[in-house]
């Protein structure tokens, strides 16, 4: 009798790890890791090693920037009276329609807006509605802002001498200072011309920075200390000159401007016709960072209605 053993088939293992199929690309973990790689790079990009911009044209600037830009036209055309520049200037604006409506609409935004609430936008709205008024043009600029006043006038009186004829000669005897010539006041207006602002150059400092390497950064304010916009600086070398305008980067100041200097060339700064230029020259020299690192000295320079 032989013994006979029956075996059980198999059980079926449970799946285990190791036994699974594995895949190459893991999906939650290459969508976290490109989330994290593209938050890294916008904040070095943004934060740490920003975009410089540089040579930007006109017609690149933002809408709000291309207002300012034509406020300094505006000025610029007001102190010089060449309207062939002024209107090379806005035709470089690349603006849609009539480039001289466009000065009115511009008008109009900033007439709108707190810009006139000073003394120096009041008078950068009323210099744009002088031009634009003079090609044609009008704007709802012209109703929301008064009508501006005559200047003012001062009354002198000047004396200016009235002939008196003789009488007839008669047996009575004249009484004495009788017949003579007398004096009669005549008023007389004589318009009083407002002085044109001047400027003083109040003070220039240096700086060293690697991210401003050789920059002159000027300020040009009014008698309160605060910025005025589109006026013209003009930065002058041995071998040539460049005007440029306060105002184009409002987020540093209203009255602010720069200038990149060339290493090795001095520079003299100043307000055409407005004011003197410093005494000395602003040289473009090397520099050392306090981090060591190399650099062209820059300057700032504050101007001052006086």
């Amino acid at each position: 009798m032989s013994d006979s053993v029956t075996l059980d088939p198999p059980r079926p293992q449970p799946a285990r790890k190791y036994t699974r199929p594995r895949h190459l690309i893991s999906w939650p973990l290459l969508v976290v890791g490109l989330v994290i790689g593209v938050g890294l790079g916008l904040f070095y990009a943004w934060a740490i090693d920003p975009v410089k911009e540089f040579d930007t044209e006109p017609w690149q600037l933002s809408d709000a920037d291309k207002r300012h830009y034509l406020v300094a036209i505006m000025l610029g055309y007001a102190y010089d009276g060449d309207l062939d520049r002024a209107v090379n200037r806005l035709l470089s604006l690349r603006l849609p329609g009539d480039p001289i409506q466009a000065v009115a609409d511009a008008a109009c935004y900033l007439a709108s807006t707190g810009y006139v609430d000073s003394n120096s936008g009041l008078r950068a709205v009323r210099q744009m509605m002088a031009f634009y008024r003079l090609q044609g043009k009008s704007g709802c600029a012209d109703t929301l802002l008064p009508a501006q006043d005559a200047p003012p006038t001062t009354v002198v009186e000047v004396v200016l001498p009235t002939a008196t004829f003789m009488p007839p000669p008669t047996k009575t005897p004249t009484p004495a200072g009788e017949g003579r010539p007398t004096s009669t006041p005549v008023p007389v207006v004589v318009p009083t011309v407002q002085p044109r602002t001047s400027f003083v150059l109040v003070n220039i400092s240096t700086f060293c920075r690697a991210d401003a390497s050789g920059v002159i950064e000027v300020n040009v304010q009014d008698g309160n200390g605060r910025g005025i916009p589109g006026q013209e600086i003009r930065v002058r070398w041995d071998s040539g000159s460049d005007t440029f305008f306060t105002g184009l980067k409002p987020e540093r100041d209203a009255g602010y401007a720069d200038f990149d200097m060339e290493a090795g060339t001095d520079y003299l700064v100043e307000i055409p016709g407005h004011s003197n230029s410093a005494s000395e020259p602003l040289a473009a020299v090397p520099c050392t960072t306090s981090d060591g690192e190399s650099a062209i000295t820059s300057y700032r320079v504050v101007f001052r209605a006086g």
